[in-house]
């Protein structure tokens, strides 16, 4: 794998948004979902996934309030290497026949300070529940300078998964059971006009 996982799931997120939530969508050119693995102790692998989806409902009054839902296309997967990304799409791996799509559902936020939050969330792969823990900054939450009309809220967020407890075990731990997961993305809405 090359470059480098995971938006998954992504940005901020948690429980039933409130009334005074607003609704941004993926900005899909400007978002990232990267994995990192150690292969068999020599190198550190990268990866990503280029197609997903998601939404964000952000309450700024109270971030507890807000979610986020977002979907991987499992076989977007890229590492630049087209017989290797092949082999990730099989049963060793992914499975995207029987398995297309990777979700991640936010349940809950805590305020970390600093701008910083800790979104819990279901992830589910290979048809498998767990829940992950996301280390998400709050970059900005603005106005776009070009697109006065949209308003973006950029987020960074990061984790450590164990694929093995999703049954993603081939090769391990010869192949990193850890896999590092980086995200960078932007969500945006548009303003309502203006009276």
């Amino acid at each position: 794998m090359k470059k480098t996982f995971l938006a998954l799931a992504l940005a901020a997120g948690f429980a039933a948004p409130s009334f005074a939530a607003d609704e941004f969508k993926f900005d899909a050119g400007h978002t990232y979902i990267g994995f990192e693995i150690n292969h068999l102790g020599f190198s550190q692998s990268f990866g990503e996934f280029v197609k997903y989806d998601g939404t964000l409902s952000y309450d700024r009054a109270n971030v507890a309030n807000s979610s986020v839902n977002v979907t991987i296309d499992t076989a977007s997967i890229n590492t630049d290497q087209a017989d290797f990304d092949e082999h990730l799409r099989g049963a060793d791996f992914f499975n995207v026949a029987q398995f297309p799509t990777i979700t991640f559902k936010s349940t809950k936020v805590e305020d970390a300070g600093n701008n910083m939050l800790k979104v819990t969330g279901d992830l589910t792969l290979l048809g498998n529940t767990k829940p992950v823990v996301l280390d998400v900054r709050l970059n900005k939450v603005d106005k776009h300078p070009f697109r006065p009309t949209v308003e973006v809220a950029g987020f960074s967020a990061s984790t450590t998964l164990d694929r093995t407890a999703f049954g993603m075990d081939k090769y391990a731990p010869a192949v990193g059971a850890e896999v590092k997961i980086r995200i960078e993305t932007e969500f945006n809405r548009t303003l309502p006009a203006a009276n």
